[in-house]
């Protein structure tokens, strides 16, 4: 009877170590799963930054963007070695080019002429003759500059380069194609789309500071909004209006 007994009291002590170790058990598996529901139950009261994840911009706008910044014009006008002075062609053309000079920013009118060239004579008689024309038109003798640069073949004529700086809408360069335009998987643009069409955007804003805001409201003329609301007073309504008209007046 004393061995059942002590029998059943180590069974009864494995049983009691067993039980406790499966209570344990459960119990350490039950606290991590409470403390990832706690996590996640705070995690939706938390504080989050407005930031929203998503692909990179795929917009021409965005890969292309208008930008306001210096920009040097420049014109070549052709010289040759039997010339004597500016030709009326170079004369239309350089009154052309003058038409986007900014007399009110005072920009320096570069003109230079080539040395050791065919033509260096009949160059830097035609410079002088673009120096004394850019001054008839409104360029001021002290923005005026005469430089020279060397010819890289002096058996050619070279041309007198005239330029100066001002300020322009522009967009980056176009023609990049660093990718096969066939590779369309993703359904994206290719890296030169839309570049073209900002460019020529850029091109035809005569002030690119309409782009950073708009202009003040000129004077309104009132001598000419009287007379034409002076006119259409005049004219009345007309009997066509009057017939095809719901409204009676």
């Amino acid at each position: 009877m004393s061995g059942n007994a002590d029998m059943s009291k180590s069974a009864s002590k494995v049983v009691t170590v067993r039980t406790a170790s499966g209570i344990a058990r459960i119990r350490l598996q039950v606290v991590p799963a409470l403390a990832i529901a706690l996590a996640a139950s705070l995690a939706g009261c938390a504080n989050r930054d407005s930031i929203t994840v998503g692909s990179v911009p795929d917009d021409y706008r965005t890969t292309h963007p208008i930008v306001i910044a210096e920009k040097n014009q420049k014109i070549d006008l052709p010289v040759g070695a039997g010339d004597r002075g500016m030709t009326g062609a170079q004369r239309d053309t350089l009154l052309g080019f003058l038409d986007g000079y900014d007399k009110s920013a005072a920009p320096t009118l570069t003109i230079a002429m080539p040395a050791g060239s065919a033509n260096e004579v009949a160059a830097r008689s035609a410079g002088r003759d673009f120096a004394r024309l850019a001054m008839a038109a409104g360029v001021k003798r002290n923005r005026i500059v005469m430089t020279s640069y060397q010819s890289a073949v002096p058996e050619a004529s070279a041309p007198v380069r005239v330029a100066f700086v001002a300020v322009r809408a522009q967009t980056d360069k176009c023609g990049r194609w660093p990718d096969d335009l066939t590779e369309t998987s993703e359904n994206k643009h290719y890296a030169d789309f839309g570049c073209s069409y900002q460019n020529n955007l850029a091109a035809q804003v005569a002030n690119p500071n309409d782009l950073i805001g708009p202009r003040k409201q000129s004077d309104i003329d009132a001598e000419n909004r009287g007379a034409v609301i002076d006119t259409y007073r005049a004219r009345g309504i007309s009997d066509e209006f009057l017939s095809n008209s719901e409204v009676t007046y």
